[in-house]
């Protein structure tokens, strides 16, 4: 979310409202133009019924795709999408803050601070790459404003936010009249844009290790850079301060006393993180090593070029590896596992599973769970686990070719121990079909990477996050008729 947000500041090209229509109800149609790395893009949407259907469209759509988005986006059902949609939504507004808005500005007076948090509109799965027939993406990971994750479907929400903002004041003012007024610039950014996290974004993780290596090692090299800086501005330092301020975490008077004490006279920002790293606990050096990054994007915002891969599609086994070395491979990722007794019901009691009909997967009892017949392949440990058996069956010198002959149910988990060879970070740590997996972590560590701030869900299935809290919501200029 940062690496957008400064890519916008410095695209020169402004937001444009090309279409705008909206009733008392706030419902209505609306598209918005801009243009960032060279291109245009715009959002369609359909405010009506019981939410907003949003799309990011590719380039400045024509009479003919707007009739068909408006048809598309204003139905209740699911719709097919083209190629010349990047990614597309349904948000449902937050009645509480959307109606608590309204009602101020058509009062004339700004509303009552929107408590910590919150967000005029929400959405769950936002559908990409392929899905519901947006467009592959492949065929836009070259553009360098989209090469980066998530800067699509990012660039969608950050634009239905302006939407949100921009119905609001309209409903307002039908109702208000003269006497209505606009949101104020602070009002507007200390909104932000929900977001329903769902298991889905666990299973992401876990089938794309290259990916979600690529991702982790883009973050360490952010980090060491940071910490390699022999000087910190006192703006830096200060910025960095109040970021570590804001959440409560385990810790956090520690860290705020040290850094009241001002940066070190050399490498402060190493100096600092060595000190967190004997005297806090993880999550509070977590806390600290995201918002080391924050002030400095020049440096590093290019490793978001370093965050996409492909070798999760295309890497093919090596079938000439011997059996020893891949035994070697499996012990040095999941040798913790090895030791487990697999037995224990506890040890696979969940299944993760999947309908056709449904957006993201689901987590329950594998015995006699509604989900068994559609089991997805995410139990990698256990996988790995008993193909490090069967593989002791065999010679170290005979070529793992030979074993993938007699069990090619044990191809996946060879291939990922292939894949961890070179991709170190590629495989949690973690048994994913344990009594006591908690998948919301998991869904966590996603969400940090997206830049969203999570709000609630330590324990459950799904996590609720915002993004774009306290980013700039600029006032779009009218298009020219």
């Amino acid at each position: 979310m940062p690496q957008l947000l400064r890519r916008l500041s410095l695209s020169g090209r402004g937001l444009e409202r090309r279409v705008f229509t909206c009733d008392a109800a706030g419902h209505g149609r609306a598209v918005y133009g801009i243009g960032i790395g060279g291109r245009s893009y715009a959002l369609v949407a359909v405010s009506g019924g019981d939410g907003i259907g949003v799309a990011l469209h590719d380039g400045v759509p024509d009479s003919l795709a707007l009739a068909r988005l408006f048809d598309d986006l204003g139905g209740d059902g699911p719709f097919r999408a083209s190629e010349r949609e990047l990614c597309v939504a349904r948000l449902q507004r937050d009645e509480g803050s959307w109606t608590r808005v309204v009602a101020a500005l058509s009062q004339g007076a700004q509303p009552a601070p929107i408590p910590e948090g919150g967000a005029l509109v929400w959405t769950g799965a936002v559908l990409a790459s392929g899905k519901a027939g947006t467009t592959d993406r492949d065929l836009i990971e070259d553009r360098p404003e989209l090469h980066a994750p998530y800067q699509a479907e990012l660039l969608m929400l950050w634009l239905a936010r302006i939407l949100a903002r921009d119905l609001c004041e309209a409903m307002a003012r039908d109702r208000g009249g003269a006497g209505a007024v606009a949101l104020e610039e602070a009002g507007a950014r200390a909104l932000g844009v929900g977001l329903w996290a769902g298991l889905g974004m666990a299973a992401f993780a876990v089938n794309h290790p290259c990916l979600f290596n690529t991702w982790m090692m883009a973050r360490e090299e952010a980090l060491g850079r940071v910490r390699a800086l022999e000087t910190a501005g006192e703006a830096e330092w200060r910025q960095v301060a109040a970021r570590i301020a804001a959440p409560d975490f385990e810790g956090r008077a520690a860290l705020i006393g040290r850094m009241a004490a001002g940066p070190a006279a050399r490498a402060p920002w190493a100096d600092l993180a060595g000190w967190a790293d004997g005297a806090l606990p993880i999550a509070a050096q977590e806390v600290l090593a995201s918002a080391m990054l924050e002030p400095h994007g020049v440096l590093v915002d290019g490793l978001g070029h370093c965050m996409s891969d492909r070798l999760d599609r295309d890497y093919r086994i090596d079938g000439a590896m011997a059996v020893g070395r891949v035994r070697g491979l499996i012990a040095g990722v999941h040798g913790w596992a090895l030791q487990r007794d697999w037995s224990q019901v506890s040890m696979t009691a969940l299944a993760w599973s999947m309908t056709g009909e449904e957006q993201d997967p689901r987590l329950g009892a594998r015995d006699g769970g509604p989900g068994a017949p559609f089991e997805l392949p995410l139990a990698v440990v256990h996988d790995a686990v008993r193909a490090w058996r069967d593989l002791g069956l065999y010679p170290d010198e005979t070529p793992v070719a030979q074993v993938l002959l007699d069990h090619p149910d044990h191809r996946a988990a060879i291939r990922r121990a292939q894949i961890a060879a070179f991709a170190p970070y590629a495989e949690i740590r973690e048994n994913l079909i344990d009594a006591d997996m908690r998948p919301a972590l998991l869904i966590r560590a996603m969400l940090a990477f997206l830049g969203a701030e999570v709000r609630q869900g330590h324990e459950a299935d799904r996590v609720a996050a915002r993004v774009f809290g306290g980013a700039p919501c600029p006032v779009a200029r009218l298009a020219a008729p």
